[in-house]
């Protein structure tokens, strides 16, 4: 059942999500926005693969760096290729602006009530205007299924800064790339988690995903890689 990359179908607007904001909303309320990520972004996205690779006890894999990204994930229209959704969070509702109105992906913005406020000791490190700070982001491309002739999307990297975790705010990025896979007519979406982070497995399971044990990945990178490539 391997999947290789695949060139989707061109996506069509998404309607733009309408908000109906509570009259009185609790003291500890955010407002949540989901959008396509633009080069700008890069610094925040660069900063939160460095912190993913720090929690997954993986940084002596981490080489990326902020022109290589730059370079790499916006070469192509969103969905085609590689797609960054980034995650925001502010204490005031969003303003109508050019991510609301994207007609490749209008933003889609949400109210959270929560029990207790948010205390961020890096918001200074993410913060993309006064008051909007990134929470986080995801990272997915197309690929396709042999098994069901259709293709899917494959999400490298889902990952919320700690602070802004059991929000359920991972929850509406992963339900973000289900909902354009579902609009787009795709037939799956997948991932990978690490062994021992048993309450993404979980929680991955709460959303309906089936975890399976006899999968492996394989790997060539590196020297490995030249040398089945026949390089030198």
């Amino acid at each position: 059942m391997a999947a290789a990359a695949a060139g989707p179908p061109p996506p069509t607007p998404t309607p733009i999500p309408s908000m109906t904001l509570p009259e009185n909303p609790a003291a500890n309320a955010i407002f949540v926005r989901i959008r396509l990520a633009v080069p700008t972004d890069v610094p925040h996205i660069h900063k939160l693969i460095h912190q993913m690779a720090v929690f997954e006890r993986l940084t002596h894999l981490f080489e990326a760096t902020q022109e290589n990204l730059t370079t790499t994930l916006f070469n192509s229209p969103p969905f085609k290729s590689f797609t960054v959704f980034i995650l925001e969070v502010s204490r005031l509702p969003f303003p109508n602006d050019r991510h609301s109105v994207n007609p490749n992906y209008p933003s889609v913005t949400q109210m959270v009530n929560l029990d207790t406020n948010i205390e961020d000791p890096e918001a200074h490190n993410f913060q993309v205007d006064s008051d909007v700070v990134v929470a986080g982001f995801t990272l997915f491309f197309p690929n396709y299924s042999t098994f069901l002739a259709r293709p899917g999307f494959y999400i490298e990297d889902i990952f919320v800064r700690e602070c802004y975790r059991r929000k359920g705010l991972g929850k509406m990025l992963l339900s973000a790339v289900a909902a354009q896979a579902v609009k787009m007519g795709y037939g799956r979406v997948e991932w990978c988690v690490l062994d021992w982070n048993i309450n993404a497995i979980k929680f991955y399971e709460e959303m309906g995903a089936q975890v399976f044990q006899e999968w492996r990945i394989c790997r060539l990178t590196g020297d490995a890689l030249n040398g089945c490539g026949g390089g030198n």
